[in-house]
């Protein structure tokens, strides 16, 4: 159900009702606003909360922003904690200059969040969009201990994913022009969140950031990447850096992974730290190589669209059973095909593969928190390869990925997984050992396209 009806004739909306959803629905007593933020670490150019506000100042009431931090996530580690920790305690300085309090609940969300809403005697709940399956196990589970309306706001795709298409899209050229028909209706600019003038008499202690990393059961073996700045500010520096220096430049470098020709800003788009929709507001205001800046808004829009299509209308976005069925048709009839070489996910983590390419790009993300995506095409691929079956090489990837990027937990890393392993918004090629008919990726093809040897240089242990 979306909330276009919400407001009567002449009424203007600040959010276009088509990025609402009802999850629940019922009528709105008095009472706070809380808006439970999850994929949207940010203050500035957030649908979401801007929505929430909305709710509040409509019926005069105080808006509360609530964050539940659970004990152990996808396998998050230290690396991806404190990146995000360090985000939202900048998310609680710039709600305070909005006279927005900031709760930080410890626990799991299907608990801790309606547990939240009864003490404040909030009057509704407004969520993230995120079509990962945890997160909406989490809003079933919540929904059942819900007495209050509760709203789910698509604040992290330009067009939202339910509107953008009905159904799992076959690729990149099925949902692209349906993107393009739709784009106009939301890539508007963003109003300002105000300064709100409700607040609750009780009163609100700020958080202890220091003492919030005790009550985690995260793994520590990766470490904190310090040359990667986080939060809503570090994010804007980078957005505009990448204006500036960048931008005119992408199409030309963005595939050389010896270059630093990407973007860099997956991380504050992964966390929610820099909204999707201003990036490509800002894209299109610069004077820069036309074929670049296509060649970017292509990615953020159309390839991050599609990748957040893919985890909602399949929930196997992260087993052999999500692959197309040409795909696990192929790859079964070559379970039995004899692999050159076979490693252990622990060999691969350790980088001790017998290809020092594949070991450069290890090495790449595990040291960096990033890896070119040129080459996590070709890291995925040889896991592939080099593994017993399709299943295990599908866990490796996913596990590797999700410990050690940066931005991983994600529809773009699951969606990337399943297109080097599995053929997702893939054609099937010529069949062949262990690959059937997915597409391969070799070292000579390398070679080919960038110096393979600066390369593994770059990356040496």
């Amino acid at each position: 159900m979306y909330d276009d009806d919400r407001k009567q004739d002449g009424d203007k909306m600040l959010v276009n009702g088509s990025r609402v959803r009802t999850l629940k629905d019922g009528g709105m007593k008095q009472g706070p606003v809380v808006y439970w933020m999850s994929r949207e670490q940010r203050v500035k150019d957030n649908w979401a909360l801007l929505y929430a506000q909305e709710l509040a100042l409509e019926r005069k009431a105080s808006l509360l922003v609530t964050f539940a931090l659970a004990p152990q996530f996808l396998g998050a580690t230290m690396r991806q904690y404190d990146f995000m920790l360090k985000g939202l305690a900048c998310v609680e300085e710039n709600l305070a200059k909005s006279a927005i309090p900031f709760y930080l609940l410890e626990g799991n969300p299907e608990k801790e969040i309606p547990d939240f809403t009864k003490t404040v005697e909030a009057s509704a709940l407004v969520s993230d969009f995120d079509p990962l399956r945890i997160k909406r196990e989490w809003k079933a589970k919540l929904m059942t201990r819900l007495h209050i309306p509760f709203y789910e706001v698509d604040a992290h795709n330009i067009v939202p994913c339910w509107m953008a298409s009905s159904k799992q899209e076959y690729g990149a050229y099925t949902l692209r022009p349906k993107l393009k028909r739709l784009l106009p209706d939301f890539l508007t600019d963003y109003p300002a969140l105000q300064r709100h003038p409700y607040r609750m008499k009780r009163t609100h202690e700020r958080i202890d950031w220091r003492k919030v990393q005790t009550f985690l059961k995260m793994d520590s073996s990766a470490d904190g990447i310090d040359s990667v700045e986080s939060g809503e500010s570090a994010a804007a520096n980078a957005l505009e850096h990448f204006l500036a220096k960048k931008l005119n430049d992408y199409n030309v470098k963005r595939n050389d992974p010896c270059l630093d020709g990407q973007s860099n800003l997956s991380p504050y788009l992964h966390f929610g730290q820099l909204a999707a929709q201003r990036l490509a507001l800002e894209v299109n205001k610069v004077s820069a190589d036309e074929n670049s800046k296509d060649a970017f808004l292509e990615e953020l829009i159309v390839r991050r669209e599609l990748a957040d299509n893919f985890c909602f209308y399949n929930e196997a976005y992260d087993r052999f059973g999500g692959f197309p069925r040409w795909a696990q048709e192929s790859l079964n009839r070559h379970r039995s095909d004899k692999r050159e070489y076979i490693y252990t996910v622990s060999q691969f983590e350790e980088a001790i593969t017998h290809d020092p390419l594949w070991n450069a790009a290890q090495r790449e993300m595990a040291r960096k928190g990033k890896m070119h995506g040129y080459m996590r095409m070709y890291w995925c691929k040889k896991i592939l390869e080099w593994t017993q079956s399709p299943e295990e090489a599908l866990g490796s990837a996913i596990y590797l990925n999700d410990k050690y990027e940066l931005d991983g937990r994600d529809p773009n890393g699951y969606a990337g997984i399943a297109w080097s392993i599995g053929g997702v918004h893939d054609r099937a090629w010529f069949d062949r050992k262990v690959f059937g008919k997915v597409r391969y990726m070799s070292y000579g093809g390398c070679k080919s396209k960038f110096d393979v040897e600066t390369y593994i240089n770059q990356n040496r242990p």
